[in-house]
């Protein structure tokens, strides 16, 4: 559950802090008082997008804090696979949101955006006005019912949706093969005569072209070469006055200095080090020159060689890399045509036993779905006859369809909410206080099944009155026995049943902003009897106290 909520510097807050209670928290307020900040505040801090348009004024950012208190959730794999601390019972989830990106932290250690949605769906469920439109969508009613039957159909579909991934590709692949086998004859040949050009030129390796040019240029040079490498040569160690000799006297004197004076003998022993440096560079510059041949021949093959990699390079994509790539790829191109005849037979063979097999596979999900799709027909229906719907039937459809991740059913929802009426689609039967009411009983049977901690419902009341707000009333109150509910609400009836009244205000005193408030008492009562009169008055307080108690 949630037990506290700090935001700062967002959309009109400048600064919040507020304690959440266990059960039932209520938030009431004007119309356009800005209620719904609270609860979008609560969903970015789980991943939601947010752009910098949520910092308030000149602000640097805005920073949404949430404290959990988890006593459902084991949550010592997932924290060790991400490298966060593990604090027992109480986590904190922060989002700071700048003009230039957005970071999440989980006990203090950065996340991303999708570790923070999977999270979210450990702890929290929202229901909004935008995911009841969502589930008057036939689309969405298979995944309701999956969530539902997850238990048995979640590893079911995991495997089904593996082996439909598989059957996917093979299905790709054949399309593949039947392209090129489309292919002409003037066309294979041209394939053939540009994998053999490249095959024949033997590419050594992607650098060739740069090594030969290497030994080209020394091949060209040789007579400067051993001009300048020789003079170098009886320069270090020649006749009279090579660089050695004049070392040897230096290292005699020292010799002697050192005798002398032992500060001397570092000196001495680093020209000793010089000679032996220089006799080694002596001998290899003399192997070097001696080694040196004007060889026209292997400078005529070189030419010749660098002219045929110049030409590849020229057709085939600038460098020895990108021909010899091309290579593999007119290589397998080509091997896909010869062989494709023979590939698309076994490939079809293939694809048809896949086929078979998900086939098996969609008919166990679509038993196992069905048997499911009864259970929660029934519990829709209890709820709903407890939600003032006394004559209601619920059923969820089924039709077979093409094979596709889910299987091959087609599910949807349908209602009848008049005992003269057929059962029809739900979004064309059901008003908008039928479809609160649908939406609290699903949200109520599968809150009690997923150990969510905290359950929210923006408006789930719109287009309801009387008896059934009590009903609705009831209902949620029940909910909220056992896990957190955080809930706008413009019905008194409801109102009246919070374990903690949250009263949203928006003021204009120079500056627009939005300040909440915790009502307890007296102030509480009036907002319930505001509710439910439209004033405060003698009668709506009376009213208040009757459904307070």
């Amino acid at each position: 559950m949630l037990s506290k909520i700090l935001i700062k510097n967002y959309i009109l807050i400048d600064e919040l802090e507020l304690d959440l209670a266990e059960g039932l928290n209520i938030i009431t307020g004007e119309t356009g008082a800005g209620k719904s900040i609270l609860i979008n505040a609560i969903d970015i801090a789980f991943g939601a997008k947010a752009g910098k348009e949520v910092i308030k004024g000149d602000a640097e950012k805005a920073v949404i804090e949430l404290t959990l208190c988890n006593k459902k959730q084991d949550l010592s794999e997932l924290f060790d696979e991400n490298g966060i601390d593990n604090c027992g019972c109480e986590i904190v989830l922060s989002r700071e949101i700048t003009k230039t990106g957005s970071r999440s932290r989980v006990n203090g250690c950065l996340v991303n955006q999708e570790f923070m949605r999977h999270f979210r769906e450990l702890f929290i469920d929202v229901h909004s006005q935008h995911q009841t439109y969502s589930f008057l969508q036939p689309k969405y009613h298979i995944i309701l019912l999956d969530a539902y039957a997850k238990n048995t159909c979640g590893t079911m579909l995991e495997n089904y949706r593996k082996e439909f991934g598989v059957y996917k590709d093979m299905q790709a692949r054949l399309e593949e093969l039947k392209n090129s086998a489309d292919k002409t004859e003037e066309q294979i040949d041209f394939l053939k005569f540009q994998v053999n050009e490249i095959d024949e030129a033997q590419i050594k390796s992607a650098n060739e072209d740069e090594e030969l040019n290497n030994e080209l240029a020394v091949l060209e040079n040789v007579e400067k070469l051993k001009d300048l490498t020789g003079a170098s040569y009886w320069a270090i160690s020649g006749d009279d006055g090579a660089i050695i000799d004049a070392l040897m006297q230096i290292k005699m004197n020292l010799s002697k200095a050192s005798n002398m004076d032992s500060s001397l003998e570092e000196q001495e022993g680093k020209v000793i080090e010089a000679i032996e440096v220089l006799k080694d560079l002596s001998s290899n510059l003399r192997e070097y020159s001696s080694s040196l041949d004007n060889d026209e021949e292997r400078i005529n093959s070189i030419q010749e060689r660098l002219f045929l990699l110049d030409k590849l390079k020229r057709k085939y994509g600038g460098s020895l890399e990108s021909v010899m790539a091309q290579g593999e790829k007119l290589r397998q191109e080509l091997n896909g045509i010869e062989f494709s005849t023979q590939n698309i037979e076994e490939l079809e063979r293939e694809i048809i036993e896949k086929r078979s097999k998900l086939e098996l596979l969609a008919g166990e999900i679509s038993e196992e779905r069905q048997n499911y799709a009864k259970v929660l027909s029934a519990l829709i229906v209890e709820k709903l006859e407890k939600l003032e719907l006394p004559k209601v039937k619920f059923e969820i459809h089924f039709e077979r369809g093409e094979l596709s991740a889910n299987g091959f059913d087609k599910v949807e929802f349908l209602i009848s909410t008049n005992i003269s009426e057929g059962l029809k689609p739900l979004a064309k039967v059901a008003s908008g206080g039928e479809i609160s009411r649908v939406m609290l009983a699903i949200k109520t049977i599968f809150a009690q099944s997923d150990n969510i901690g905290t359950v929210i419902f923006d408006e789930i009341d719109t287009g309801i009155s009387g008896k059934t707000s009590q009903a609705v009333a009831d209902e949620v109150k029940a909910l909220a026995e056992f896990m957190q509910i955080i809930m706008i609400t413009h019905q008194a009836i409801i109102a009246s049943k919070s374990d903690r009244h949250f009263y949203v205000k928006k003021t204009q005193d120079g500056k627009t902003s939005v300040d909440i408030s915790i009502l307890e008492g007296e102030a509480k009562l009036k907002a319930v009897a505001e509710l439910a009169g439209g004033e405060v008055t003698d009668e709506s307080l009376k009213f208040a106290q009757t459904l307070m108690g």
